[in-house]
Order: structure tokens, then sequence, then C-alpha cells
């Protein structure tokens, strides 16, 4: 074999052992760009799931007004998501005893609230309408903390109770304990362990970011 045909094999040999190399290195990078890929899409899918299941069990919706209701009213706008959440799960809807919305406030309520804050004349349909549902049910949540010298737990019993019945179980000064309702109780704490979770779930769509 000539001196040229051996040089010519070696550089054939090379040539191929390049090219091998190349495509080991691009399979390689193929490997890790579809293991990133399928990555990323596992945890995207993973953060939507989070997302869904959250919607689901820790509804939010109409941040917007509660942000707005919130500043307006000196309200923590986690426990105005959260008194939504213990009254409606934020679906619009009627109860058996007459309350309306999203804040289920009765017509009887809403006249009260309309006397003490010099609103005009309102029809009751218009306590399906978001903005004057939790414009209503956060005044009233104002006007129970300021009655009840900032004692949330005499404020959302009376919201749950009436404050007639707050009065006389202790008024500003009651506890939880102090409640005889059963179920009254349960509210109120349903609502403060809610505003918990709306906080540390939802800080930023609340503004508390």
């Amino acid at each position: 074999m000539s001196a040229s045909t051996r040089r010519g094999d070696t550089a054939r040999r090379s040539n191929r052992t390049r090219y091998r190399s190349r495509a080991t290195i691009w399979r390689r990078r193929a490997v890790v760009v579809a293991i990133l890929g399928a990555g990323l899409a596992f945890a995207l899918s993973q953060i939507n799931v989070e997302k869904a299941i959250r919607e689901i069990t820790l509804p939010l919706q109409h941040e917007d007004i509660i942000r707005q209701q919130a500043a307006d009213k000196h309200l923590d706008p986690a426990l105005i998501a959260a008194v939504i959440y213990a009254e409606s799960r934020f679906a619009d809807q009627e109860s058996s005893a007459g309350a309306i919305g999203l804040m289920q406030i009765t017509p009887q309520t809403a006249q009260y609230l309309k006397h003490l804050s010099g609103g005009v004349t309102f029809r009751l349909s218009d306590l399906h309408d978001p903005q004057i549902n939790i414009s209503y049910g956060s005044y009233l949540l104002r006007h129970l903390l300021d009655r009840y010298d900032g004692n949330e737990t005499a404020a959302l019993a009376a919201y749950n109770a009436g404050f007639n019945n707050v009065d006389s179980w202790g008024g500003s000064s009651l506890t939880l304990d102090d409640i005889p309702y059963p179920e009254t109780r349960a509210y109120v704490q349903e609502v403060l362990s809610k505003r918990d979770e709306y906080a540390s779930n939802y800080a930023s769509e609340l503004g508390l970011g």
C-alpha cells in the first residue's frame, strides 16, 4: 500500500471519528434537552393542578372589589374574602332565610345599613351585584368592629348571629368560649382560619404582598 493511500485511509478514519463524536455530542444534548423539557412540563402540570385544586378548595373572585372595599373601610382584605367564603363560597345565592348574594345580606340588614350610611334607595335585586353586596358586607364588618372595639370574635359572631345576641353574650369582651351557639362558634373559627389561608395563598391578589 502506498504512502498516499495510507494517508487517505487515515484521513477518512479521522473524519469518521469526528463525525461519530459530533453525533454523540448532539445525541447527548438532545437527551438533556428532552429531560429538561419533560421536567419543565411536569413542573408546569403540577403548578396547574395545584392552582386548580386551590381554586376549588379556596376560591377567590372579585378581588379588585375586595381590595377597594378593604382600603375604603380600613379592613383586612383577607378577612373580607374569608367572610365571603364562609357565607357563600363566592357563589351568588339566596338562602332560605332570605339572605342574598356573596356576603349574604338580608333585606332588613340592607335597610339598616342604608340608614346608617345615608345611602340612596336600592332594589333588593341590587344585592346580587358583587360591587353592592361586598360594599354592604364590608360596611357591616367595619360597623361591627367599631361597635365591639376591634374585637374580631365579637364582630364575626354578630355578623352571624346578630348584635343583640352578642351584646347579651359579653359584647366587646366576648371570647370564643363565651359563644353559646355551636354554629356561631364554628362560623367564627372558620372565618379566622380562612383569613389566614387567604392571606397566605392570595397575598398578591389581595394587595398584601
